[in-house]
């Protein structure tokens, strides 16, 4: 299925594009000129997350972000496997029809492991990362899990098809004032029914679920990645993916590593301090 709603232009100003992949039509923007960086996001998010981002760097970079299948404007697939690994492939696959080189990838939450995953196989054409609030190594703290085995459950499951629980509870509870009523039916409105919600059902899952994953990307990240220049910026009040557990094990991947610390933001750093990422940006990829 597809999802029948057109963004505000006053808050989303870009142009809808679509790439055919092998497995569904993926929706994407591509924004501006000059050094391209590819935006991925992670749950229950879409490319709208970035979209202060992208305004504040279309005038210096080519800003790409795309929405996963199952996500935003792009397709529900009725045979897609939305697992972690699936979604890398089709991004991989959407590098290589825009036949990106020299990109700038940019992960945050599952948006990570996804731009990660891709990266990795694409070393080559690499030529930085941005990490915020994410990881690339196998989920162990116990309340992660806890929250994986508790999300999974029918109850839970139930929830989040029928009452869009990630969005209202998880994503909308920690904005709160932060955003305007129309930012958040916009994060409402492209998860508008149970069936075009499926792809957010496996998100709490792949904590557990995507270990392979996640064991490859361990050993990858730094054997292939290492040198690139690489951007830290982070929600220091993140309850998720916690500061002191992460910024030192991804700055231990990578020998050219810098990190700019959110002090008041929490998990969607991209709506808590955009202004502040966009800077981060320009300055270590100027």
């Amino acid at each position: 299925m597809m999802i029948d709603f057109v963004p505000d232009k006053t808050l989303y100003p870009f142009e809808s594009r679509w790439f055919d992949s092998s497995v569904g039509r993926v929706h994407y923007i591509d924004e501006g000129s000059g050094p391209p960086i590819l935006f991925c996001h992670g749950s229950p998010t879409w490319s709208f997350l970035y979209r202060h981002i992208v305004k504040g760097l279309r005038d210096q970079y080519r800003c790409i972000a795309v929405d996963h299948l199952g996500f935003g404007l792009s397709e529900r697939p009725e045979n897609f496997d939305y697992r972690i690994a699936e979604h890398a492939t089709v991004l991989g696959e959407l590098i290589d029809h825009l036949q990106l080189d020299g990109f700038v990838v940019m992960g945050h939450d599952w948006g990570g492991p996804i731009g990660l995953s891709a990266a990795t196989a694409r070393a080559d054409r690499v030529r930085g990362v941005v990490l915020g609030n994410t990881v690339f190594w196998p989920i162990e703290p116990l309340v992660n899990r806890a929250f994986s085995v508790i999300m999974s459950s029918r109850p839970m499951q139930r929830r989040i098809l029928g009452q869009n629980l990630l969005v209202e509870r998880f994503l909308l509870g920690e904005l709160g004032r932060t955003l305007t009523e129309a930012e958040a039916d916009h994060y409402r409105m492209v998860q508008p029914t149970e069936e075009a919600r499926t792809g957010l059902t496996f998100m709490p899952k792949e904590i557990r679920d995507a270990r392979p994953l996640l064991d490859r990307l361990a050993r990858d990240v730094p054997a292939l990645l290492r040198h690139k220049p690489t951007l830290a910026v982070w929600g220091m009040r993140d309850m998720i993916f916690r500061p002191k557990a992460c910024i030192p094990r991804i700055h231990a991947a990578f020998s050219d590593f810098e990190v700019v610390e959110l002090p008041r933001a929490r998990h969607f750093i991209q709506e808590h301090e955009p202004d502040e990422i966009i800077s981060a940006i320009a300055n270590r990829f100027q």
